[in-house]
């Protein structure tokens, strides 16, 4: 157990679970310091937060989706219901409806709705991805949409070409690392490692019937050759940035992964992002980054999980050379007391928590407090990712208020390059997944506030 004086911390958020909605492909949202449905979900806050600038953008997207309410939406999410459930009659009318979704004045944010009848939201021909109701706000937002438009012309893209994977159209390369794992440092080195292969599998894609038929029914001219195979190289990296994100966790804090029995990583905080269309060989990439490894245990927890990962009840040694992916819904500390402190689940070799957003909101923090107070308090290798610098900041900042020994922070040399876009704010500088990370180790943290504060301004 954990000591006495620091256990009586550990408070549990609000049991009430507000059910959450997401639109795919998965956006960013921006998620306001105040909100009138607290909920330890950043998916479900998230989704709330779109009406705050964009009024009735919510409801709109359940129309397009011909989805009634949250809970249905949510139905396919966590795998209660099949994705083709949302009854288009077909491809053209699917992409039509989700790029519809997107639809509504950059500027003045106005919804197809609220225009009269004179007016109709075109798109900008530059990035094909903002939408505005007339010349004179498409003015008035220049200045600030000139600063992203060129990388919302790469979002518009990839928006589009991630069908390819939902589909199983484009299969990442995979296998055995032909070279050292300690010489591939970052994407640079992976894809000179992987050149050949990928090379092969990006031309196989690019002429592929899926995409032709992707193209045929997107209602918009079809890029050049080298912009989907941009785009491709984006999503792979977008795909693989989770795995190799923990493989740097194991690398950097030391974890020996070639003890008996296996090592077991917990994702916590997780949600449809990580576990929607999650199959086992996601994570293979994890077990070729550690050749030789005993086998690898990857835990996903969280209150979104999806229902398709399967719940992890076994204590039996993991089988050398293979990585076991599984899930487990609920609060993580619930999760620790009932199945780790139990003997029913291995004790974790690291945690890992993507975006958990704790920065974000009071509601998110009490949420995320008891689980950050055991990872503390029990002294388990930890790693969280966040969107921005900005983000690293708030969330230093508050693991030195909570007396974390903070080892290690930085760019992460496996964030994804693809860039997301704020869904109600699109001229909002896009971000990119896992951009940067945080590692901690137990308490008393060896830099006092002011240091931390240089260290993080002088990084970028």
């Amino acid at each position: 157990m954990a000591p006495r004086s620091r256990q009586r911390r550990h408070k549990k958020p609000p049991s009430s679970v507000t059910p959450m909605v997401v639109t795919p492909p998965t956006v960013v949202t921006s998620v306001p310091l105040t909100l009138s449905k607290p909920d330890p979900s950043i998916d479900a806050l998230g989704f709330f937060s779109l009406d705050n600038n964009v009024p009735g953008l919510s409801q709109l997207i359940l129309q397009k989706l011909n989805m009634k309410s949250y809970e249905e939406y949510k139905l396919v999410l966590d795998g209660g219901a099949s994705v083709s459930g949302f009854g288009f009659g077909c491809l053209q009318e699917m992409f039509q409806k989700m790029e519809d979704t997107f639809r509504f004045c950059a500027h003045c944010r106005a919804l197809p709705s609220g225009l009269s009848d004179s007016k109709v939201l075109r798109q900008c021909k530059r990035c094909r991805n903002v939408y505005y109701c007339g010349p004179e706000c498409q003015r008035s937002d220049w200045p600030e949409h000139r600063k992203v438009c060129q990388e919302l012309r790469l979002v518009a893209v990839d928006r589009l070409m991630e069908w390819l994977l939902v589909t199983g159209a484009f299969v990442l390369p995979s296998g055995p690392w032909p070279c050292l794992a300690e010489v591939v440092q970052g994407w640079d080195t992976w894809f000179s490692m992987r050149c050949l292969q990928l090379d092969a599998t990006l031309d196989a894609v690019l002429g592929s019937h899926a995409m032709t038929t992707l193209w045929a029914n997107v209602r918009r001219p079809k890029p050049d050759p080298d912009v989907l195979q941009g785009s491709l190289k984006r999503l792979l990296t977008d795909a693989l940035s989770r795995p190799l994100t923990l493989g740097l966790g194991l690398r950097a804090l030391g974890i020996d992964v070639g003890k008996t029995g296996g090592s077991t990583v917990h994702v916590v905080g997780a949600s449809h992002v990580e576990t929607f269309l999650t199959h086992p060989g996601d994570y293979d990439e994890l077990g070729y980054m550690f050749p030789g490894h005993l086998g690898l245990c990857v835990i996903m927890v969280g209150i979104d999980v999806c229902a398709g990962l399967t719940q992890s009840t076994s204590t039996s040694p993991l089988e050398p050379g293979t990585v076991q992916l599984s899930g487990h819904r609920g609060l993580y500390h619930d999760f620790w007391e009932e199945q780790v402190e139990t003997g029913q689940i291995a004790h974790p070799d690291l945690v890992v928590a993507f975006h958990p957003g704790f920065h974000a909101s009071p509601d998110l923090m009490e949420a995320w407090l008891p689980t950050l107070l055991l990872l503390r308090d029990y002294e388990i290798p930890t790693l969280i990712t966040v969107y921005s610098h900005q983000e690293l900041a708030a969330s230093l900042q508050i693991l030195v208020d909570l007396d974390t020994h903070i080892t290690a922070y930085g760019a992460n040399p496996f964030a994804s390059l693809k860039p997301e876009e704020v869904y109600s704010n699109p001229n909002k500088q896009p971000v990119y997944c896992n951009a940067y990370y945080i590692m901690f180790l137990g308490s008393s943290c060896q830099l006092d506030k002011k240091q931390l504060e240089e260290k993080v301004d002088g990084e970028v």
